[in-house]
């Protein structure tokens, strides 16, 4: 096999027509391929529903405290769902807020909150400013974007390095502008790449000097516990280094049980300084009487402590590994040596990451849309869903059966190569 670049023009146009016939193929069958999020599979789904049955069994629905779970009260959680997660995260229940099923409906409200009332710090209302803007470190979350977008708010792009985002503007644009109000971050396994920030990125994290002196650090730590394999990336406790440095108040750390039991019925928690937790119970009381506590109670009788949790999601990584090995496999055998494409072996998360040549990522989506298999656009993984370059690609293996997985890919191949070949002929 040698580079595609190497090819003259018969070479590539001979190429050219036999991936237009594999495509053809494919494009025959009538596929109905859904790959576009990173959805758990039914049969990961099924790995917990045993947890549905766990009250009604016991017909117990109070907390430890004699709390009656099916009524109103507890604002910011029960106290053992307080302690589960405060050991999954190396953290004090003091400093943790529990929601509802959605760590993303969480953000999206403390930047409603923020716009209207500020956070701790703020001297005004974030909606006062003329103009705020987010970083975001990008190939990222694109659901991170749509709430700045939402809300108007300016984001800049920030490039994801091998370690993590580039600290170096990172660190010069926060001590510049007092207009920057916050930062994305998806610290381990990061979306789409796989990624997980070093111990220097989070120290640097923690020691940020901003002009802004409600600036916030939104730490999604969204795949704390989705590893592939029992060899996992660990990664610093961010509130440890906050407190070392002074800066406890900079950060918002957020995640859920989404991809752990149900993602419609999981429970989602906000992290925070205990000053943090203070100034935003008081405007949760206006919001709500509270969240669904049987819920609560239904995880932590289930797992019982971090490690059930942790046994629990070796069942999911068993699930999944075969299909992240399936796409890196099919990917190796199809596009190694052509040098056309580059993708990352992540050890957990949710997604692989690929980036095509300049200018051929949309393409060989809307090839392989048109032969029947849908995934995430192209550019949604960059703030405007902008992809200056066309590039990268957010490959969700998660969802489809092996069997269904197994076509998708081949045929992404495909695109991948046939989206290049037209790229360079038009070169030519």
């Amino acid at each position: 096999m040698k580079p595609l670049q190497s090819y003259n023009s018969e070479e590539i146009e001979a190429l050219e027509l036999a991936l237009k016939n594999e495509y053809n193929e494919y494009k025959s069958k009538n596929l109905k391929l859904d790959m576009s999020r990173g959805k758990p599979s039914t049969k990961q789904l099924d790995i917990s529903i045993d947890m549905l049955h766990i009250l009604e069994n016991n017909k117990d629905y109070f907390d430890e405290n004699g709390t009656d779970c099916r009524n109103y009260g507890l604002l910011d959680g029960i106290p053992e769902a307080k302690r589960f997660f405060a050991e999954l995260l190396d953290i004090s229940p003091e400093e943790i807020i529990i929601g509802g099923n959605s760590s993303l409906n969480m953000m999206y409200d403390t930047i409603a909150r923020a716009m209207t009332h500020g956070v701790l710090g703020s001297e005004k209302p974030w909606f006062k400013y003329d103009k705020i803007k987010f970083l975001c470190p990008s190939p990222g979350y694109d659901r991170h974007f749509g709430i700045c977008a939402h809300f108007n708010i300016e984001m800049i792009t920030i490039d994801m390095l091998e370690d993590g985002p580039d600290m170096d503007k990172i660190e010069k644009l926060v001590s510049e502008d007092e207009t920057i109000k916050g930062i994305w971050c998806v610290p381990k396994y990061s979306n789409p790449e796989g990624k997980t920030y070093s111990d220097e990125v989070v120290r640097r994290f923690a020691n940020l000097k901003p002009k802004a002196t409600d600036f916030r650090i939104f730490w999604d730590n969204a795949y704390a516990w989705h590893h592939l394999s029992d060899k996992h990336d660990e990664i610093l406790n961010i509130f440890d280094e906050c407190r070392k440095a002074g800066t406890e108040n900079m950060v918002f750390e957020y995640a859920s049980t989404s991809k752990v039991t149900f993602p419609g019925a999981g429970v989602a928690l906000l992290a925070a300084s205990v000053p943090n937790v203070s100034f935003i119970k008081k405007q949760l009381i206006v919001q709500t009487i509270g969240p669904d506590k049987l819920n609560q109670l239904r995880h932590v009788k289930y797992f019982k402590d971090a490690n059930g949790l942790y046994e629990h999601m070796k069942k999911h990584g068993e699930i999944l590994k075969p299909k992240f090995n399936c796409v890196l496999q099919t990917l190796k055998n199809e596009l190694d040596g052509y040098e056309v494409a580059e993708w990352n072996s992540p050890r957990g998360g949710y997604f692989v990451s690929l980036n095509t040549m300049d200018g051929c990522a949309k393409r060989t989506l809307r090839l392989l849309k048109e032969a029947g298999v849908v995934m995430t656009s192209a550019g949604a993984t960059f703030p405007y869903g902008v992809d200056k370059r066309d590039r990268n690609i957010r490959i969700a293996p998660t969802f489809p059966p092996l069997e269904e997985l197994e076509t998708a890919m081949k045929l992404f191949c495909i695109c991948v190569k046939l989206a290049s070949c037209e790229k360079i002929l038009s070169n030519l």
